[in-house]
């Protein structure tokens, strides 16, 4: 357990790193490259769909396109989009949710921006290959020193961050339906993470290959169920939430434009968390590709945001709202399970804490890949092996850590790595516009995979 000074060092760094100037700079960056593309998230969304059915791979790289797309989907829906949405809406307030809908369509340029410069970009010799804004900001905006600085970030974040939250959130539900004690969930999920992450991206792409499609699916119809139960309530919780988006006051009241802009930063914080548009981990997702058509893995990075942005937040806080749950006391995963209870009483409950498994499960594995790119780049291949291992180690302490700080940490250290990434996009929305302007019939060709050097 963390001293309070250092708690609440946390606490204020992540609050500075995500005030309003970070909020601006990624709404003003979704709304220009929303523009620069030519509103691709409207105009291509039927080509989206399409780009979701496996398809023959074609071309260098190391997964097949629709592994390469489950494990940016396995590895963004995560229990951000259970917990993250959760503590966006009992800290931030319903109308959080209404801050992740509108980051969430312009996020959708975003990661497409990031999954065409991601494919452009990336470097392949042999068997090897190494993707991710590192390189596009390295020989695309020729700036080696940003490059380094943004995968020496991203790689701490990656093994700072994300073996602290999934696990967290996993412990908790599993704590509070099964009374399974949380050091007990940490040492099971560190073992089942290094059981696939030793084995590498092949191993990784086949377990998320077949276990995203699983978790949507399941998650998706537990909440439908959930939310009919409540129907009645609907009417009044999204009156709810759109006028505790705009609200001028705080809850129970307060300072002038407080309460909008609480909601706000729980809203985009919690919303980038869950979609990761921002990051620049779907460049080295959709890297991965046996793809010689980088507009059709961007297509499927703006149906990744969609369904998360969407599709699986949208169903957790409709659930914690409608059922009235997100005034309980509870917080994380614990009170998407009470809401769970509400309509399907007990098994409601066992529904969320296997969701939450496979949420956090293949969030885990699929970042584990990006921490490994990442830091690989900064600091060469010697740091590969033990990575892993310290990787799935951190594991176990990510279980039994405080809610609260938890997300603080991995809200700062992930907000730092949107800045030199943020400038790589801005400066190559071109590139990704070029790509894009590419007739159909070859449209997505262009993949510029370069040897590595």
């Amino acid at each position: 357990m963390l001293p309070e000074p250092i708690r609440n060092a946390i606490d204020v760094a992540s609050n500075a790193v995500w005030g309003p100037w970070t909020m601006a700079l990624l709404l003003g960056t979704g709304v220009f490259l929303t523009i620069r593309l030519r509103f691709v998230q409207v105009m291509r969304f039927r080509e989206g769909l399409r780009a979701m059915v496996p398809a023959q791979a074609s071309g260098a790289g190391t997964l097949s396109p629709f592994q390469a797309f489950m494990t940016a989907l396995g590895a963004s829906i995560g229990t951000g989009n259970i917990a993250g949405v959760a503590t966006a809406i009992v800290s931030g307030g319903p109308g959080a949710l209404f801050w992740i809908w509108v980051y969430g369509f312009f996020a959708t340029a975003i990661k497409f921006c990031e999954a065409v410069l991601g494919i452009q970009y990336r470097k392949v010799n042999g068997d090897r290959l190494s993707a991710g804004p590192m390189h596009y900001l390295k020989d695309g905006l020729g700036s080696p020193k940003l490059a380094w600085l943004y995968a020496a970030i991203a790689g701490v974040a990656a093994l700072t961050t994300t073996p602290f939250t999934q696990p967290n959130s996993i412990a908790v539900v599993w704590q509070s339906q099964f009374n399974i004690p949380p050091l007990y969930s940490g040492l099971g999920l560190a073992v089942l993470t290094w059981l696939v992450v030793i084995g590498g991206v092949k191993s990784i792409g086949r377990a998320a290959e077949k276990l995203a499609p699983l978790k949507v699916g399941l998650y998706l119809v537990g909440g439908l169920i959930v939310i009919l139960t409540h129907a009645a309530q609907l009417p009044s919780v999204f009156a709810l939430i759109l006028r505790e988006a705009f609200s001028m006051e705080a809850a129970g009241g307060g300072a002038l434009g407080v309460g909008m802009m609480t909601a706000m930063r729980y809203g985009i914080a919690r919303g980038i968390y869950a979609n990761e548009a921002g990051y620049g981990t779907a460049a080295v997702a959709y890297g991965t590709a046996q793809t010689d058509a980088p507009v059709k893995q961007g297509l499927q990075a703006v149906m990744e945001v969609f369904i998360v942005s969407c599709v699986t937040s949208t169903i957790s806080a409709l659930v914690i709202l409608a059922s009235g749950a997100w005034t309980s006391g509870l917080t994380s995963t614990a009170v998407v399970a009470q809401a769970f209870n509400t309509a399907i009483p007990t098994v409601g409950g066992w529904v969320v804490a296997f969701c939450a498994f496979l949420f956090g499960y293949t969030t885990l594995i699929g970042w584990a890949y990006y921490g490994e790119q990442f830091l690989e780049y900064a600091f060469g291949l010697r740091i590969t092996k033990p990575y892993r291992w310290i990787y799935c180690g951190l594991v176990v302490f990510g279980a039994i850590g405080k809610v609260e700080t938890i997300w603080a940490w991995g809200d700062l250290m992930n907000g730092l790595q949107v800045f030199p990434n943020i400038v790589g996009l801005i400066g190559l929305s071109g590139v990704a516009a070029s790509v894009l302007r590419q007739p159909k019939a070859q449209g997505s060709q262009g993949s510029t995979a370069a040897p590595m050097a």
